[in-house]
């Protein structure tokens, strides 16, 4: 992706997208936070944060993300063309305090000390010209040492956001000095904030020199400092990514930088920003921030709708067929079929927690699993056999492998498949079969410019993705 820099201010991307929610789920899971998905948009939420960036002079970004999002992130950041931002994944979730000491380590390492631009991936801003604006307030006033916030002006009274209160103007420009950061209120105390004005949602972007940071951390929080100094001196390069030391990591508290830092140092100031700003936290703000039909519904894929109100409902597979619902919000997914009515939408959490309680793998996974080569999808399974849907990425390659107790049939329905099978090797093309006795050693890889897909069905006794023995491998695993 073409780039300019800044003549005056470096300025670095750190795009957050380490969080595991389940506020929206079904859509949403542990290992598919709503970042990854494309809400609104064809973009992803995570490919929209990197995407608002252009026309806006910036260093190549950095992306902080988690051991089992890895593959999905930087497929994500492919499909979009961008080929030089660093992947680094936080060995265990600290929340972002630790995550931006990490960011602001390597930024400084690389040998300049630049202005970090730490935003959350799963945030929706409409007005980019607007936060383009802001950033390059927030850029000058980093430039003189602040710790910069971002606050968006309130447009009603939300008990989902914490708030920021201003206090005394800054010289020759529209932020403010912080007179304080306020806790999730109830109804009546933001009722009271949006009456008295001088108070913003906090809307979790913030902008400081890197070197800025790590000083103000060593004096409110050294150990969080410490900790992340040690972890950052035990890391090491694989392919795209950056991982660091775990065992020191898992000595980090756990803290917002928030809490860490913003709410102690004396430099704390206010850019005020008003963009169409939406952390889309939940089923309701969804439907709020989407288009809608003259009956107020929002209606995403398949799906028939008579004499219904105010709903949101997204099919991604089937057809759904509602007949007289209102308020209503009901997601079809491959594998989960989630219906409540909007004013009981906060009980998804109960829901959620059911489901880990009972050990249900719908509350971690899609049925969609990310691999650095593609990806693959159980269509179907029974007793002694499984049936999946793999797509291999132009030019990637599994690992070369064997199975102890499944064989495999592969039938090509796309592209061109190399197969590897013992000793010979063989292309595959649409219609064309093969078939991996039990303890075969075998590869499959994607020589052609389009993506291969095939059907393979499993059998055996048994069929976990752990019966694999690799002999080599692109990607490092073992």
């Amino acid at each position: 992706m073409a780039r300019t820099r800044s003549n005056n201010l470096d300025i670095l991307p750190v795009i957050l997208a380490g969080g595991s929610g389940t506020r929206l789920w079904p859509l949403s899971r542990k290992h598919y936070a709503k970042q990854y998905l494309a809400i609104g948009s064809d973009a992803t939420m995570l490919q929209e944060s990197l995407l608002r960036l252009n026309g806006m002079p910036h260093l190549p970004p950095i992306l902080i993300c988690n051991e089992e999002t890895r593959f999905l992130a930087a497929e994500q950041v492919r499909q979009i063309d961008i080929d030089d931002a660093l992947i680094m994944l936080e060995p265990v979730g600290r929340n972002t305090a630790p995550a931006l000491a990490l960011a602001a380590l390597e930024a400084v390492c690389l040998g300049n000390d630049p202005i970090l631009l730490a935003m959350p991936a799963d945030h929706k801003i409409a007005d980019i010209p607007a936060f383009h604006m802001a950033v390059a307030q927030a850029a000058a006033l980093a430039d003189m040492g602040h710790l910069v916030t971002f606050g968006v002006e309130p447009t009603s009274p939300e008990t989902g956001y914490g708030y920021i209160q201003a206090g005394a103007d800054i010289p020759d420009s529209t932020a403010k000095h912080v007179a304080s950061f306020v806790e999730k209120p109830e109804l009546a105390a933001a009722e009271e904030f949006l009456k008295a004005g001088g108070y913003y949602w906090n809307s979790g972007i913030f902008m400081f020199q890197a070197s800025r940071y790590l000083e103000e951390l060593e004096k409110f929080r050294p150990d969080i400092l410490h900790a992340c100094q040690d972890a950052f001196e035990g890391r090491k390069r694989d392919l795209d990514f950056v991982r660091y030391s775990k065992q020191a990591f898992l000595d980090c508290p756990a803290q917002s930088v928030d809490y860490a830092v913003m709410e102690k140092t004396k430099s704390s100031v206010v850019v005020p920003f008003n963009g169409g700003w939406s952390d889309i936290g939940s089923w309701t703000a969804l439907w709020e921030n989407s288009p809608k039909d003259e009956a107020g519904n929002c209606i995403i894929g398949d799906v028939l709708n008579e004499n219904g109100s105010g709903n949101y409902i997204n099919s991604g597979h089937r057809l759904v067929a509602a007949v007289g619902v209102k308020d209503m919000v009901i997601v079809e997914t491959k594998d989960v079929v989630f219906i409540a009515p909007k004013s009981e939408i906060e009980s998804i959490k109960s829901v959620v927690e059911t489901l880990k309680a009972a050990g249900r793998e719908e509350v971690n996974y899609h049925r969609d699993v990310y691999r650095p080569w593609g990806k693959y999808d159980t269509i179907d399974m029974g007793d002694r056999y499984q049936v999946k849907r793999i797509t291999v990425n132009p030019g990637a390659k599994l690992s070369v492998q064997k199975h102890h107790h499944r064989a495999e049939h592969w039938v090509v329905v796309k592209g061109t498949a190399k197969v590897t099978r013992g000793t010979e090797t063989i292309l595959l093309t649409e219609n064309q079969s093969t078939y991996i006795p039990l303890g075969e050693i075998h590869a499959l890889e994607n020589p052609g410019l389009v993506d291969l897909e095939l059907i393979e069905v499993q059998s055996g006794t048994y069929l976990g993705e752990d019966d694999i023995i690799r002999f080599e491998d692109k990607y490092g695993r073992s």
